[in-house]
């Protein structure tokens, strides 16, 4: 498996991006990972490290906890 495939499938399951957003991150972490040394897992890590940095990503919620913060509800 490739590493880049890796961490993509695992990101996909921490953040909900449309196909365009998939395909710029991609690039950007491909562009990473280029500079990068390391064994599979230790690029799969970095991978995940570097895509989590504070960036604007939409974060999956449930419906539940959707309709809670509209109608503003604890």
């Amino acid at each position: 498996m490739n590493v880049i495939d890796h961490v993509m499938r695992t990101f996909a399951m921490m953040a909900n991006l449309t196909d365009e957003e998939a395909r710029a991150t991609r690039s950007r972490l491909e562009r990473h990972l280029a500079a990068c040394e390391g064994t599979e897992r230790q690029l799969a890590i970095e991978g995940i490290r570097f895509l989590r940095q504070p960036r604007p990503v939409r974060r999956r919620r449930s419906n539940l906890q959707r309709d809670d913060v509209r109608s503003g509800a604890d």
